[in-house]
């Protein structure tokens, strides 16, 4: 019967990741029409305050939850400038120069760049269906590299100097997004998914409010539409606090070289947002690296041999 419950705790946390990336990836598309209304570093600044605001209850520790050690307080910092000040600034200035559809092929190279942290950093053992999950990943972004060099990616961006230098973010928010999962899965041993989510949230809107107020000062509000309002509003509780609570309940009892292997669903839902909402193109090449992402996926979360005679025989 215990197995069973880990068996089944194991899939709630793979269906919490999936979600967790699928959500990202959904704002990650959505913040091109954001980042034409806003500046980027105040579109920051908004998103950590609403996200603040949403998570105020969640701040304090739970019941029987240990005090933070100093150790705790610095990994919470690092999870926050990685994971949240730069991967957002990254990504929003890396989105606004060139397309959804772009970002969905360089972030597809999360679960490999996450795998590398985790063997250098956690010296975690990457078994061999992990690392041929990764390869899949690895070939889905080559596919959809040569899918936007023939032309196919939905714009001419990534054909100029500013298109170059978004690709160019977008890839240094790949390692910043590598960084936050490694960091978080340290967090996960003593500090509650709830709590880190608010804390390194409160660490984002503390980095940025300099650059936030600012902009903030200049900006006129009047001409922004309720439609984009809205759509502020859910990319903020959607990015603050959401993907980042499911991300870390799932991560608690991944393997973060493993839990990598789920941010594929970042490009895939990034894509399918670009392709639906914003009008990029969609060819047979984007069709055959995502189908190769999702693969991956299967091949990462499909449970082993050892643990199914492991299962029965406690059974």
């Amino acid at each position: 019967m215990s197995a069973l419950v880990s068996h089944r705790s194991h899939w709630l946390a793979y269906a919490a990741l999936a979600a967790s990336m699928t959500l990202v990836g959904s704002y990650v598309a959505l913040s091109k029409i954001l980042v034409l209304v806003f500046p980027v570093l105040l579109l920051a600044w908004l998103r950590f305050g609403i996200g603040a605001v949403a998570m105020a209850g969640w701040l304090k520790g739970q019941p029987g939850e240990a005090p933070l050690s100093p150790h705790d307080r610095r990994l919470l910092f690092w999870e926050s400038f990685f994971g949240n000040f730069l991967f957002s600034v990254c990504m929003l200035f890396g989105v606004s120069l060139t397309s959804a559809l772009a970002a969905g092929v360089i972030m597809a190279a999360i679960p490999a760049v996450v795998a590398i942290l985790s063997r250098l950093l956690l010296k975690e053992r990457i078994t061999g269906r992990v690392q041929f999950a990764i390869a899949c990943a690895v070939a889905g972004i080559a596919l959809l590299a040569a899918a936007k060099t023939w032309g196919s990616d939905g714009g001419e961006a990534g054909h100029t100097g500013k298109g170059l230098l978004g690709d160019l973010l977008l890839f240094a928010s790949v390692w910043c997004e590598a960084t936050y999962v490694v960091i978080g899965k340290k967090l996960t041993g003593t500090v509650s998914a709830k709590r880190i989510s608010a804390l390194v949230n409160l660490w984002g809107w503390a980095l940025v409010t300099p650059f936030g107020l600012y902009l903030a000062w200049q900006f006129d509000f009047g001409t922004v539409s309720p439609s984009a309002w809205g759509l502020l509003v859910f990319y903020s509780v959607a990015a603050s606090m959401i993907t980042v609570w499911l991300w870390m309940t799932g991560l608690k009892q991944v393997p973060a070289a493993s839990a990598g292997v789920f941010t594929v669903m970042l490009p895939v839902s990034a894509t399918a947002v670009g392709v639906l909402f914003l009008g990029e193109d969609f060819g047979l090449v984007h069709a055959l690296a995502l189908t190769l992402a999702l693969l991956g996926l299967v091949l990462a979360t499909w449970p082993s041999r050892k643990v199914k005679v492991t299962e029965t025989a406690q059974a």
